[in-house]
């Protein structure tokens, strides 16, 4: 029982007075708010937001505080409904007054022509909301949420309520509102006016859909082409990190470590890398090309790039987003469930695909989805190896970065991806339906996990262990660019490469970062450090939120949270530059802009890997902490967050290395100041310059493979205690101590 029910609103309320009173509201250019911090009580544009309204002419401003003053009448009250209809209107007329104001009252005054013409213009403007405007608007959120609570919505849970409004609002602003922005392009004609007719035209056309493709003889239209070759990368992906996650958990112990290490080297890797080493194995001066035409005189051709080149790659780059799914997934289905399936005489092989494998439906649902939705928003890959094999992600970083820069086209082409995306997205519902599939519940369980039948261990040895080979292959052709003078023409060994980009030299006032890299990849690593915690923390929240509560608008909840995996990463860069360039967010140019884009971007796969760890704990776990009197919010950090260990790994780790080599969502976004990795590598491949590019990948692989060994580290194994096997082959067990 919480024996001061009312001290999250008293909290919030107070929180919502320091952002108008003490803090700077507004976000001044090139100034941070702690340095006008000292200016918050005198005339100007870092004055709080208390002088703002009053002195300043900004009397908008005046709806946030008559809000807080509704919210601190309520916090007076006992809980109940009386004072859910204080916190609600207070927190209504604070959160939706500011928000309306921001929206439509920017640098210039009114932000639409047509407030202008109805009331006249402003004699004052404003500018994006800093960091007092954050807190007082982020305040009187929860007040409103906290007040949906008390009047009944949600069980009458503030946590549940203030996570699923928080959560909502967040991803309406930073995932629904620039995305919508910009897809709304689609149906503005040449001259900027509404038109159906104009998003008909550029939708319908041969060149999307194709004609008559399905009899052949004609060229499939790139839509086409995007969902067979995202079906196919899906399946692919899928299958090989299952593969790989039941060699990883049960083909013995000297299988996990190498394989952990060699299944996430492609996701540590900036993706024009992989591309560079397929090309030098595959392309037309590759080796395998060569060894062809000096042993059987077969005249190298580019029979390597189109799709089939282009599925290589993708399933080259996305399996190990799989495998870290697909591991969790095995690791919590409970043994006693297979014991019990051996002990009524079913053998190992009829135990693994009635009851192992069917237990894996939720991971094998989601690992699909992500794996589809990575394929239809990849672009770097089929640019590099695709040819004449066009996708729609292609033709939209085409149609942007193109001197045309047609952004109807492009936003009409982000449409039907992210139609396709919410088909899979249906199908995958359907398919899990409200089945259930909980292998983790609070009985003992100390069973041994059953051993692959050998028909399957053959299979899984037979396919997993090539593409491992495979993986080595590539990323030694890749790498030694590195370490040669010049590719293809000079193989001297050398270190120079790795000189120019990261050399130390003593200066008059000590070490020097003489080296050119080391300003991007500090503020990489500081910037990816920042997103990475923060965007595993609200995936997991996200999938926690989905999986362990009812609410109304749970679907659309839900696709939210994947809806910015269903843009390619360039028109979300794109969109973020058109959405945050004016009030009420001016973030262009910043580091913060970054950062929300590696969180929002890289945010479903948290989501995706907590849900499928959730739907496989047992409620009951949940509900004995809460019968024991505690909290939600305990009930979640001390209960189900040390379970889901495997999930949150994966989170951390999809969402650091993935704002370390990320290119295409920040291209637009990076300023001089903000340099990244992948943006200075891409400098010196457009300049020529291949051996540091390849110098500098070779560095990011190493930092992030002892990155990933920290995160592990840190966050550790879940513990179930099981007792483990000495080998995964059928025969005796040796037992060890519970864990």
């Amino acid at each position: 029982m919480i024996r001061k029910p009312n001290a999250p609103i008293v909290f919030c309320v107070a929180a919502g007075l320091v952002g108008y009173v003490l803090l700077p509201w507004y976000a001044i250019q090139d100034t941070s708010w702690h340095e006008a911090l000292p200016r918050i009580f005198s005339e100007g544009d870092a004055a709080n937001g208390l002088r703002q309204a009053l002195l300043q002419e900004r009397g908008w401003l005046l709806a946030g505080v008559l809000g807080l003053a509704l919210c601190a009448v309520g916090a007076l009250l006992t809980p109940g409904r009386a004072q859910g209809r204080w916190l609600l209107a207070g927190g209504s007329v604070g959160a939706l007054g500011l928000g309306i104001t921001g929206f439509t009252i920017g640098a210039r005054g009114w932000s639409f022509a047509v407030l202008n013409t109805a009331f006249g213009e402003l004699a004052v403007n404003q500018f994006g909301i800093g960091a007092g405007g954050f807190i007082a608007v982020s305040a009187l959120v929860l007040l409103l949420a906290f007040g949906l609570a008390r009047i009944g919505f949600f069980k009458g849970d503030l946590f549940v309520s203030g996570a699923v409004i928080a959560c909502g609002v967040l991803m309406a602003l930073f995932i629904a509102y620039p995305v919508l922005k910009a897809l709304a392009g689609a149906f503005l004609d040449e001259d900027g006016h509404w038109s159906i007719a104009a998003f008909v035209a550029r939708v319908f056309t041969e060149r999307i859909w194709g004609v008559g493709c399905l009899a052949g003889g004609v060229r499939c239209g790139v839509a086409w082409n995007t969902l067979v070759l995202a079906l196919l990368t899906a399946a692919g992906t899928t299958l090989l990190g299952t593969l790989m996650a039941l060699m990883a958990e049960r083909g013995g112990k000297r299988w996990q470590m190498p394989l952990r290490v060699l299944a996430l080297l492609p996701i540590i890797t900036p993706p024009f890398v992989v591309g560079l080493g397929l090309i030098l194995l595959f392309g037309r001066a590759g080796v395998f090309n060569q060894m062809l035409e000096s042993v059987f005189g077969v005249e190298p051709t580019r029979w390597f790039y189109g799709m089939q080149g282009v599925l290589v790659a993708q399933l080259f780059a996305f399996t190990p987003i799989a495998f870290m799914i697909m591991r969790g997934v095995v690791q919590g289905i409970a043994p006693s469930m297979e014991e019990a399936a051996q002990m009524l005489r079913a053998n190992r092989r009829r135990t693994f695909f009635t009851i192992t494998l069917p237990l894996m439906k939720p991971g094998l649902a989601n690992a699909f989805l992500v794996g589809f939705i990575e394929s239809i928003a990849d672009f770097g890959n089929p640019v590099v190896v695709g040819g004449q094999f066009s996708v729609l992600s292609t033709d939209i970083f085409f149609a942007i970065v193109g001197a045309q820069y047609d952004q109807g086209r492009a936003a009409s082409l982000a449409w039907v991806l992210t139609i396709f995306a919410l088909g899979v997205f249906a199908l995958q519902r359907g398919v899990l339906g409200k089945k259930n599939y909980t292998t983790v519940s609070g009985k003992g369980d100390a069973g041994i996990a059953m051993a692959l039948p050998d028909s399957v261990r053959r299979t899984v040895y037979v396919i997993a262990l090539p593409w491992i080979a495979f993986t080595m292959v590539v990323y030694l052709f890749a790498s030694a660019g590195g370490f040669v003078q010049t590719w293809g023409r000079d193989y001297t060994v050398t270190l120079n490469h790795f000189r120019t980009a990261f050399s130390l030299e003593w200066g008059q006032f000590g070490l020097v970062w003489a080296g050119t890299a080391w300003n991007s990849l500090f503020t990489t690593l500081k910037l990816a450090g920042i997103s990475a915690p923060i965007t595993a923390a609200l995936g997991l929240l996200i999938a926690w939120l989905l999986a362990r509560n009812e609410f109304k608008g749970q679907g659309a909840f839900e696709f939210g949270a994947l809806l910015a995996f269903a843009i390619p990463g360039t028109v979300l860069g794109v969109s973020y530059i058109l959405a945050f360039n004016v009030p009420p967010f001016e973030l262009t140019g910043t580091g913060l802009i970054i950062v929300l884009c590696f969180m929002f971007r890289n945010l479903p796969v948290g989501v995706r890997a907590g849900t499928a760890a959730f739907k496989q704990l047992d409620r009951s776990l949940d509900e004995a902490s809460l019968m024991l009197r505690a909290s939600t919010s305990q009930t979640l950090f001390r209960v189900v967050l040390p379970l889901l260990k495997p999930a949150l790994v994966a989170a951390l780790v999809y969402s650091f290395v993935r704002a370390m080599t990320t290119v295409s969502a920040v291209i637009f976004l990076v300023t001089a100041e903000n340099e990244l990795a992948t943006t200075y590598i891409i400098g010196r491949v457009g300049n020529g310059d291949y051996g540091v590019a390849l110098a500098y990948c070779t560095v990011l692989i190493v930092l992030m493979s002892v990155a990933i060994a920290l995160i592990q580290l840190v966050v550790g194994e879940r513990k179930l205690g099981r007792r483990k096997t000495t080998s995964g082959h059928q025969g005796h067990h040796k037992m060890e101590p519970l864990a």
